[in-house]
C-alpha cells in the first residue's frame, strides 16, 4: 500500500483509484478477511464463519441488535452479511491502529457493482450461499467519523450508487461455512 499524505482519503485520491477499484475480479475473488461483530465496534477477525439462513452469521449482533428490522421488530435478512471490497477499504481505512475495521464480515477483491451483481444475484462464499439484496448500504455517520467526509459523500455520490463503493449487503439464503482463503463466486 502506498503511502498516504492525510489521515483520510480525499475526494482527488477517491476519483483517482476509480478505475483501480472497477477493474477487480467480476467472480471467483479470493476471499482475503472475515470479521466477526459480537457487539457494537466489537471485532475479532476468525479464520472462519458459520452462516445460517436464520440466524445470520452465528453469535454475530445481528440477531440482537440489527440496524433494520421487519415491521414485526425480527431482524431484516436483507442486512445479514455485508461485503466490502479490499481496494475500497485499503483505500479508505489508513490508521489500522487507531480505526476501528468497517466491520464488514467478508472483505474481498472483487467488483460488487450492480452491473456484475444485480439485486437477486447469488454468490458462494464457502459452502454457504448468499443473495445480493436490495437494500443499498450507503456509509453511515460511523464511516464519515473513521473514514472521512470526502470518502464518505464519493460512496453516495449518484453516479457512484450503482458501483456500491460501500461494498453490498446480502441475505443467507443456503447454510454453510465461509473461510479466509475460499472463493467468492457468482453462480
Amino acid at each position: 500500500m502506498t503511502p498516504h499524505t492525510s489521515a483520510h482519503a480525499t475526494t482527488a485520491e477517491c476519483n483517482a483509484a476509480l478505475d483501480h477499484i472497477l477493474a477487480a475480479p467480476k467472480s471467483g475473488a479470493t476471499i482475503g478477511q472475515l470479521c466477526f461483530r459480537p457487539d457494537y465496534g466489537l471485532r475479532t477477525f476468525p479464520d472462519t464463519l458459520e452462516m445460517a439462513v436464520e440466524r445470520g452469521i452465528i453469535g454475530e449482533r445481528w440477531t440482537k441488535k440489527p440496524w433494520l428490522t421487519l415491521p414485526d421488530g425480527e431482524p431484516d435478512p436483507r442486512i445479514q452479511v455485508s461485503i466490502l471490497a479490499q481496494r475500497v477499504m485499503d483505500l479508505c481505512w489508513r490508521d489500522r491502529t487507531n480505526t476501528v475495521h468497517p466491520g464488514d464480515p467478508i472483505v474481498v477483491d472483487m467488483n460488487l457493482g450492480a452491473a456484475n451483481l444485480p439485486v437477486g444475484a447469488r454468490l458462494s462464499a464457502g459452502s454457504a450461499i448468499l443473495e445480493v439484496s436490495d437494500k443499498f448500504n450507503t456509509g453511515c455517520i460511523k464511516w464519515h467519523e473513521r473514514y472521512g467526509n470526502d470518502s464518505l459523500r464519493w460512496i453516495n455520490r449518484r453516479e457512484n450508487r450503482d458501483l456500491r463503493l460501500r461494498g453490498i449487503l446480502c441475505k443467507i439464503v443456503q447454510d454453510g461455512t465461509v473461510k479466509v482463503g475460499d472463493q467468492l463466486i457468482k453462480l
